[in-house]
C-alpha cells in the first residue's frame, strides 16, 4: 500500500467490447450464478503481457441509490483455464494501493501457470481506475509525488474538474467496488471464486468476504491490511519502523558500520542542511537519459524514502544514497527513485485513492489518533498534508460494521514479508486470530508482496487446489519462513 505514493506500483489501446450485462442493484442479477455467461469477452491485450486476453465491460450504475442516474463500466480480463473442462471457481485477483489497477497485473498473472492449468485467472479493475470509468483529470496527470509533496492544491482541482464532468467521486469507495465485483462475478457464471488480495487488495478481498461469504471459496492474502487499519495514518509509523531496521541492519554489519556509522544522524544532518531551504538538484533521468533540474527539500528527501524501503534490494542501499546526499549529491537518491516510480501514474489512479482513504481511513482518525500517530515523526508535516486533502475532496459512505473484525470459517492463507513497511506480520497474526482455518506463513527476507516471488506461485496453486494446507509444498514453505534479507551494501555506488 503506498500512501504518499499510493502503495503500488501505457494504457492499452481499447479494444471494442459488447456488452450485455446490465447491474442495478446489488444482487440484481440473480442470486448467484447458473453456469452461463452473459457478458461477452473480446481478445484484448493488457500492459507487459505477451498474449490476448479475454476482455470485456459491465455497465452499472455509478450511485446505486440512484440506479436510473449515470452509469459507469467495470473492465475485466479474463485469461482462460489451459484446458477445455475448466474448474467452474476461478481465481481472482484484486490489486492494491487503493488506486492501483488490477490490467496492471497481467505479469503476476502469467507466474500463475499452474492455478491456470485447471482455472480462469480474473483480472477486475476498481472502479475509478485502469479501464474502470477511470477518474481523470488534469491536475493528476504527470504527477510526481515525491517532488509535490503537498496534494491538496491538485486535489481540490482534481475535484472540481470531476464534479463539472457530472462524476461524483463519492460513490468511489471499497463498498461500492464490492457491489461491483459480485455484478462482475454473476455476470460471467461464477457460482463461488477464489480470491487473491495483495495490500489494500487484502482489504477488499476481506470486505467481500464479509458481504458474501457463500461466494468465496479461498481466499489468499498478501501484506495483509486489518479492517481496523487507517491507511492515511498508519503507513507513517511503520514505514519509520522499517527506516530505523534498516539503520540497524547498517550498525550491526562490520562494513556497513564502517563506511556509515550512524544513518539516523547523517538524515538528521540533511534535514538541518535543508530546513526552510530549497536545493536545485541536476540528475540524468535513468527513463529519458537527459539532464534534469529537480527542487529539492527535505519533505522531499523524506518522500523519496518511502518507497525504497518496500523492497529489500533497494533499501540496503539507503545509508549509501542518503550518505551522498549529505555531502551535497542528491542525483543518486533521486535517480532511484525515479527509476522506481517511471510509470506509477500509470498504475496508480490519485483521485481514487482519495475517494477510498477520505470515505474509510480519515473519518475513523481521532485528534487523539493523530497526535499519538504522528508526534515524533520527521514525515509528520508529509502525513498531514496528505490527510489534509479529504478536507476539499468529496466524502463518500461506508458500512456501520466498517473496520469490525471479518469473522469466517473459509480457508485463508495468509502471506507477510518480514521486512514489510506498510503491512507488517504482526498485522497478518492480528487478523488470524478471525480466522480458525488460516496459516499465516512469514518471509523474514521479502518486503511489500510475497506471492509473486520463487515458489510462491507454487504454493498458492497447491493451497487453491486443495481447498486447505494439508498439500503445501513444505519445502517452498520452509525457503519463504527461512529466508533472511539481503546484507546492507556500504559502498554500492562507488567506482
Amino acid at each position: 500500500m503506498r500512501i504518499s505514493l499510493p502503495w503500488h506500483f501505457v494504457p492499452a489501446a481499447r479494444v471494442p467490447l459488447l456488452i450485455l450485462c446490465t447491474a442495478l442493484l446489488v444482487g440484481s442479477c440473480g442470486n448467484d450464478a447458473t453456469g452461463r455467461r452473459d457478458l461477452q469477452l473480446a481478445e484484448c491485450r493488457l500492459p507487459h503481457l505477451a498474449n490476448f486476453a479475454q476482455c470485456g465491460e459491465l455497465e452499472v450504475p455509478e450511485d446505486r441509490g440512484k440506479p436510473q442516474g449515470r452509469r459507469i463500466k467495470i473492465f475485466v480480463a479474463v485469461l482462460p483455464a489451459n484446458t477445455l473442462s475448466p474448474k467452474t471457481d476461478p481465481f481472482v485477483i484484486l490489486a492494491g494501493g487503493p488506486g492501483q489497477s488490477a490490467s496492471h497485473l497481467g505479469p503476476f498473472a502469467t507466474r500463475l501457470t499452474e492455478l491456470r492449468r485447471t482455472r480462469d485467472i480474473v483480472l477486475i479493475d476498481q472502479r475509478g481506475t485502469g479501464r474502470s470509468s477511470p477518474l481523470v483529470c488534469d491536475a493528476f496527470k504527470d504527477l510526481d509525488e515525491v517532488l509535490d509533496p503537498d496534494p491538496v492544491p491538485r486535489a481540490a482541482a482534481c475535484a472540481r474538474q470531476l464534479r463539472e464532468q457530472g462524476i461524483d467521486p463519492a460513490q468511489y469507495t471499497t463498498t461500492s467496488f464490492i457491489a461491483d465485483l459480485d455484478a462482475m462475478r454473476h455476470a460471467l457464471g461464477y457460482a463461488r471464486m477464489n480470491l487473491w488480495g495483495g495490500s489494500y487488495g487484502s482489504r477488499v478481498a476481506q470486505e467481500y468476504l464479509r458481504r458474501f461469504p457463500e461466494r468465496v471459496r479461498t481466499v489468499v492474502l498478501d501484506g495483509v491490511a486489518p479492517p481496523a487499519m487507517t491507511i492515511s495514518l498508519d503507513v507513517w509509523r511503520t514505514r519509520a519502523a522499517a527506516l530505523t531496521a534498516v539503520w540497524q541492519q547498517c550498525v550491526q554489519a562490520a562494513e556497513c558500520r564502517k563506511a556509515h556509522p550512524d544513518p539516523a544522524a547523517t538524515l538528521a544532518e540533511i534535514g538541518k542542511s535543508l530546513a526552510n531551504s530549497r536545493r536545485d538538484v541536476e540528475l540524468i533521468d535513468p527513463r529519458t537519459g537527459q539532464p534534469r533540474t529537480l527542487p529539492v527539500t527535505f519533505d522531499a528527501v523524506l518522500s523519496a524514502l518511502q518507497p525504497l524501503t518496500y523492497i529489500p534490494e533497494l533499501s540496503v542501499l539507503l545509508p549509501e544514497l542518503l550518505d551522498r546526499a549529505a555531502r551535497g549529491d542528491y542525483g543518486p537518491l533521486f535517480a532511484t527513485i525515479q527509476s522506481f516510480s517511471s510509470n506509477l501514474t500509470e498504475q496508480m489512479n490519485a483521485a481514487l485513492h482519495f475517494s477510498v482513504t477520505c470515505a474509510e481511513d480519515v473519518p475513523r482518525i481521532s485528534p487523539d489518533a493523530q497526535a499519538r500517530g504522528l508526534a515524533d515523526l520527521p514525515t509528520r508535516a508529509v502525513a498531514l498534508r496528505i490527510i489534509d486533502v479529504c478536507r476539499v475532496w468529496p466524502r463518500g459512505t461506508m458500512p456501520a460494521e466498517f473496520g469490525d473484525p471479518v469473522r469466517s470459517d473459509k480457508p485463508i492463507l495468509m502471506l507477510s514479508g518480514g521486512a514489510d513497511p506498510v503491512t507488517p506480520p504482526a498485522y497478518g497474526a492480528l487478523v488470524a486470530k478471525s480466522f480458525p482455518n488460516s496459516r499465516h506463513i512469514v518471509a523474514p527476507g521479502y518486503g511489500h508482496i510475497v506471492s509473486p516471488h520463487v515458489c510462491g506461485p507454487r504454493l498458492i496453486a497447491a493451497f487453491v487446489e486443495a481447498a486447505g494446507f494439508a498439500q503445501l509444498p513444505q519445502t517452498c514453505v520452509r525457503y519463504f519462513e527461512s529466508s533472511v534479507p539481503p546484507p546492507p551494501w556500504p559502498n554500492q555506488l562507488a567506482p
